[in-house]
């Protein structure tokens, strides 16, 4: 029987400014809190096919950390699903492109995100979406590691290796 596999590049984000996030994602999303830590996807499983390759570039890359400022909880696909949205993703996009560099010449914007609901397995309602705007949320978050991770057949995500960016 064949698997279906799928890894990311993801940041996760740090413990410290994960707790009031991840309460939301365990009390409202509690399958995909199961499936994997709060984050934001770096680089989609399309975009690192060639993971040896993009593997080395990571191995040499010498960024420094960063910072990237988050606006409060907005709803999506229909209101069904609810995410907090960087305010400038300049400094995400400007990292992928050095991480893509060998792999893809022009890599796709993305619009670096932390989902709290996922519509997928999740429903978000008036009243969910009421009670999460009453939380106090980080606006600040400082992103240090980038991490591989793996999906085998839709269960949990699992991490495979880390690098560290400078501090």
């Amino acid at each position: 029987m064949e698997h279906k596999t799928r890894r990311q590049l993801t940041l996760f984000l740090p413990e410290a400014t994960s707790i009031i996030i991840e309460k939301i994602r365990k009390q409202y999303n509690p399958v995909q809190y199961a499936l994997i830590k709060a984050h934001l996807t770096l680089c989609r499983e399309d975009e690192i096919e060639n993971l040896d390759q993009v593997l080395h570039t990571l191995s040499q890359l010498q960024e420094p950390s960063f910072t990237m400022q988050f606006e409060g909880p907005t709803r999506f696909e229909q209101g069904m699903g609810v995410w907090m949205m960087a305010k400038d993703s300049k400094p995400f996009n400007s990292l992928r492109k050095k991480v893509l560099r060998s792999v893809i010449a022009e890599p796709r914007e993305q619009i670096p995100h932390m989902t709290l609901l996922h519509p997928r397995n999740g429903s978000c309602t008036d009243n969910i979406f009421t009670q999460i705007c009453k939380e106090t949320f980080p606006t600040y978050i400082t992103f240090d590691q980038i991490s591989l991770i793996e999906q085998v057949d839709g269960g949990k995500w699992e991490l495979l290796q880390v690098f560290n960016l400078d501090k």
